[in-house]
């Protein structure tokens, strides 16, 4: 359910609103306005139906929010909600930029990949110190030796870090060492994982599964939201169809639909979504211009010798000239990169 407040309304009456809904054995979020405060009250419906909601001194209004998606929905909150990662702000007028290997490989590697994109203009680290592969026999991380090797070049570079979390079991050293933790798409419905990390006081990105629908998508990021970690942030990475002369198929359709449908960040990793090294800079340049607030591009010094996804991620040369070309992209829709 929605309130909002009368323009004229007090803090005091303010306060009061959201003890009452206190004190029913409910929570609330609150965003603020210009004039007006919108408040969600989070709950079991019938619940918030049986109380007097409209009779609270100060509100002007009482809207039911019909879709599933009940928390993440736009709105719930009225505007859109940026996600700090490590100070670094993701849905603001930036297009933040997170690039870094797929994997961890050393400590020469993911510091010299770090310094290079810092240099470009990434603004925060990517790196996977647990690795989801689809053999069980391929390369599967460094685990808590990747986590340090990725605190080590945030000591150098001051970039925020984020990575994987696979398994509710390393939630914890995860969170020692990261600044934002990624649910990747074979997670998207691990919902005993989606419920830990939304127990996190670290953000969450939250990668849309391969078969997923957005409705789907939307449903996942509620399991999230429902435990009390609001700072999260969707990622469109690609979709499995018929096609396979790409790795998957990109759905831009998904980032003006998302922008739409939930006050989240919107953020899109090219690389999935095509798998093609040649073509990364054109999505990146196309999701950027279709809205989306970041983007997550995979860069290797060496693609030839990584342990993982080597054909798709980008030369540190070849990400700087990307970079060049997002920037042109974000001024002509009105942001910066």
């Amino acid at each position: 359910m929605i309130l909002i407040t009368k323009p004229n309304t007090t803090e005091a009456q303010i306060d009061h609103i959201i003890e009452r809904i206190a004190q029913w054995g409910l929570r609330c979020e609150v965003s603020r306005g210009e004039s007006r405060v919108v408040i969600g009250v989070i709950g079991a419906e019938d619940h918030i139906r049986e109380k007097p909601l409209a009779a609270l001194p100060g509100v002007e209004s009482v809207t039911p929010v019909l879709k599933p998606y009940k928390l993440v929905s736009y709105e719930f909150r009225g505007m859109h909600s940026p996600v700090s990662v490590g100070g670094v702000q993701v849905g603001g007028a930036e297009v933040v930029v997170m690039s870094g290997p797929c994997s961890v490989e050393s400590r020469e590697q993911i510091v010299s990949i770090a310094q290079d994109i810092k240099a470009a203009g990434a603004r925060i680290l990517r790196g996977g110190a647990f690795k989801p592969r689809t053999s069980p026999y391929s390369f599967q991380g460094l685990g808590v030796e990747g986590l340090k090797l990725l605190a080590e070049a945030r000591e150098v570079t001051g970039l925020p870090v984020i990575t994987e979390i696979m398994d509710t079991k390393d939630l914890e050293a995860v969170e020692d060492y990261a600044d934002c933790l990624q649910v990747g798409a074979r997670n998207m419905q691990n919902f005993s994982l989606l419920k830990e990390v939304g127990r996190s006081k670290l953000p969450v990105m939250l990668k849309r599964g391969m078969s997923a629908t957005i409705k789907d998508f939307l449903m996942s990021a509620e399991y999230i939201l429902s435990e009390g970690n609001f700072n999260v942030i969707l990622c469109e990475r690609g979709i499995r169809t018929f096609e396979t002369y790409t790795r998957n198929t990109l759905d831009l359709n998904a980032i003006p639909v998302l922008k739409a449908e939930t006050h989240l960040p919107v953020v899109v990793d090219p690389t999935h979504g095509i798998g093609l090294r040649e073509h990364v800079a054109a999505m990146s340049a196309a999701a950027v211009a279709a809205g989306a607030d970041g983007l997550m591009v995979e860069v290797h010094n060496s693609p030839e010798l990584a342990k993982s996804d080597g054909e798709q991620a980008l030369l540190p040369e070849e990400f700087g000239c990307l970079m060049a070309r997002v920037r042109a992209v974000a001024h002509a829709v009105g942001r910066s990169a």
